[in-house]
């Protein structure tokens, strides 16, 4: 499995972190390892699927996401 952190733009509080933790739980293939104010640090079962899944899930809930380096 890979880790991997993501940097999500608009995450500022408690409600954008339990939307962003929904988001993401419902990605198959990733495992949600933290959710934090500004960015999600996580394992993927599968690359890159699972990261481009992440990315387009979170965007669906409203948020600009991105690896970050």
């Amino acid at each position: 499995m890979a880790e991997f952190t993501l940097k999500i733009d608009g995450m500022h509080c408690g409600s954008c972190v339990r939307r962003v933790s929904q988001a993401l739980a419902a990605t198959p293939g990733v495992v949600v390892n933290e959710v934090r104010v500004g960015a999600a640090r996580l394992t993927a079962a599968e690359e890159p699927a699972p990261v481009e899944l992440a990315i387009a899930a979170l965007a669906k809930a409203g948020y600009t996401a991105h690896l970050e380096s």
